[in-house]
């Protein structure tokens, strides 16, 4: 990881999943209380799909439930509500993000992803500490975003690079990498304006920033994260998709977990893309924002 977050504390993670604890894990509690046969273990699939797992994880944990059974029959439902943890996490660590490259500054972020999905924030969030940082606003279409991540900027004492109102997001990208190369900064972080990913030119105009961010820096941007809304589901997948296509995405960001009861999201969106998650956010300030750890989250998840 080139970033390093300000870290909410155990505490504030598990409340801001209460809604999903509630939803998952009091419901899994029930059913391993009963006994496992296969009228259970479809109840099993179907609270777990119910959660946003999506149909491949709730399946093969299924499966996996149903064989650890036949091998431990003896085993309590504690025991069996430890496995599927282990499981989940097992998942989830699948698909660790790489650390990108440091040879080169400065590190370059291309931060995409539809409207209202708490993208200006969550760029704002970034913390990195010890470390020379930059932003970019690129979103110069809606001078509400502009203006929301100067502020930002000022809250947290980092320099940011703008543009005229409608003027090219790819000159802006330019001109910030220009200036991060001038001011020897470690970290450029460029918020893009929020795009529909539905809509081809709109994601056409992402592939001109990237070729932008290249004439400057060879081999930028070195990431490109995609900020989600954990509170539209699965639709969440169906947008990941897309951008993934038009611009390969190497990380996620998923905000807004402490509005809804189906944080298994993160778990869904990670196995059925192949893209590892890696910051949450619940809440508006800046210490509602931290670096995804696997165990941290699924021991949230199921703890009382």
């Amino acid at each position: 990881m080139i970033l390093d977050f300000l870290k909410s504390s155990y505490t504030k993670l598990k409340k801001a999943l209460s809604k999903t604890q509630s939803a998952l894990s009091h419901q899994l509690k029930a059913l391993f209380a009963k006994p496992l046969d296969e009228h259970t273990l479809e109840e099993l699939e179907r609270v777990l799909y119910e959660a946003d797992l999506g149909v491949k994880m709730s399946t093969e944990l299924t499966q996996k439930i149903r064989e650890f059974h036949i091998q431990n029959p003896q085993l309590k439902p504690d025991d069996l509500l430890k496995e599927l943890q282990r499981d989940l996490i097992q998942s989830l660590e699948e698909n660790k993000a790489l650390s990108p490259s440091k040879d080169v500054l400065p590190q370059v972020i291309l931060i995409v992803g539809v409207n209202v999905n708490g993208k200006t924030t969550s760029v704002a969030k970034f913390h990195a500490q010890g470390k020379k940082v930059l932003l970019a606003a690129a979103d110069t279409f809606r001078a509400a975003a502009v203006d929301q991540l100067e502020l930002w900027a000022k809250k947290i004492g980092v320099d940011i690079v703008k543009g005229a109102p409608k003027s090219d997001p790819a000159s802006v990208a330019f001109d910030a990498i220009t200036a991060a190369k001038a001011r020897e900064m470690d970290i450029l972080i460029i918020d893009t304006a929020g795009r529909l990913h539905t809509k081809t030119n709109l994601m056409q105009e992402l592939e001109k920033i990237k070729r932008s961010c290249h004439k400057v820096l060879p081999g930028s941007p070195h990431e490109i994260l995609l900020v989600l809304d954990a509170t539209t589901g699965q639709n969440a997948i169906d947008q990941a998709k897309t951008f993934h296509q038009h611009t390969p995405i190497s990380g996620l960001v998923l905000t807004k977990l402490d509005g809804t009861a189906k944080g298994g999201i993160v778990l869904g969106i990670q196995k059925q893309l192949g893209i590892p998650v890696q910051y949450i956010g619940f809440g508006e300030s800046v210490d509602d924002f931290e670096t995804f750890n696997a165990q941290t989250f699924v021991h949230a998840l199921f703890e009382n």
